[in-house]
């Protein structure tokens, strides 16, 4: 299994040992000795190195002698990483220190915010792709996204990937007289020839191109009994069709709920923060579905 985690801190004790780090002096050295009754996982450290084993005891006295002894990764394949702004409850902040810091390591500790010490083995990120648009700036459900990773707990390792398309780029590979966007709140603007309206203001019709999608050209054709002679399609599940992999966008119609395609999902223009992480986790689980903490 990949991304292995342990579900909390209490989890994971470290020992600074006077043996070497093979798993027979290990398992000699931590067999039959008492371990706190949560402790599941020991970080050993010796002489500059650093190992990680599993451990075998029970759990119903306050303390319980270690029955057996488990060397999930040796000190040649594990690394030590101090990242004190790190919160190491947070699998996709471990998964990010393991690639930013020890590309490549098959185990990674790290020491991260309040001396919290946790770990990331054999780390491979679920990389989920975010489909936007822009302006507004940032991306805005690449930011909420990434926002949400910063304290989720519960989901796996993940790697977000933006791919985001400019409204601007869109506008010049269409030239026109006279642009119409759905609403000014996005802050676009445009250098160059070319008036811009916004349809949310509801303007004098005017022979324009709307940038928008079919929620913007049914309103176009609420207001002046027309569709516009000519559109350019901005929505983000348009532009962003399903192709197998990971991917996470949004569309106006969706008004209350996500629309789970598995390895796809889309989210409300406005979803909430708590829609987003619904999104995510379905992603995540459509893609990997064996993860759990440890």
């Amino acid at each position: 299994m990949s991304n292995v985690v342990p579900g909390q801190y209490r989890r994971v004790s470290v020992a600074t040992v006077g043996v070497p780090l093979t798993v027979e002096a290990l398992t000699a050295h931590f067999l039959g000795r008492e371990a706190y009754r949560h402790t599941r996982f020991i970080v050993a450290r010796a002489g500059g190195q650093t190992a990680l084993v599993k451990v075998t005891k029970g759990n119903t006295q306050l303390f319980e002698p270690i029955t057996g002894v488990e060397l999930l990764a040796g000190p040649d394949e594990t690394a030590w990483v101090d990242a004190p702004d790190v919160d190491t409850g947070i699998p996709s902040a471990l998964g990010r220190v393991a690639g930013e810091r020890a590309p490549g390591t098959r185990c990674v500790v790290v020491e991260g915010r309040y001396h919290h010490v946790s770990f990331i083995l054999d780390p491979a990120p679920i990389r989920i792709r975010v489909g936007d648009v822009v302006p507004p700036r940032p991306a805005k459900l690449f930011d909420q996204a990434s926002r949400v990773l910063e304290l989720a707990e519960d989901l796996p390792p993940i790697e977000l990937v933006a791919d985001v398309v400019d409204l601007v780029d869109l506008a010049q590979g269409h030239p026109a007289q006279h642009y119409l966007l759905p609403c000014r709140g996005s802050g676009f603007t445009l250098d160059g020839p070319g008036s811009i309206a916004f349809l949310d203001e509801r303007p004098p019709h005017d022979d324009w191109t709307l940038i928008g999608c079919e929620r913007s050209r049914g309103i176009h054709a609420w207001f002046y009994g027309q569709c516009p002679d000519e559109a350019v399609e901005l929505c983000p599940r348009v532009l962003f069709p399903a192709d197998g992999r990971p991917l996470l966008t949004k569309c106006c119609l969706l008004e209350d709920t996500n629309a789970d395609d598995g390895a796809t999902v889309a989210v409300p223009w406005g979803a909430s923060l708590e829609q987003v992480k619904e999104a995510l986790a379905g992603i995540a689980k459509a893609a990997d579905r064996a993860w759990a903490p440890a």
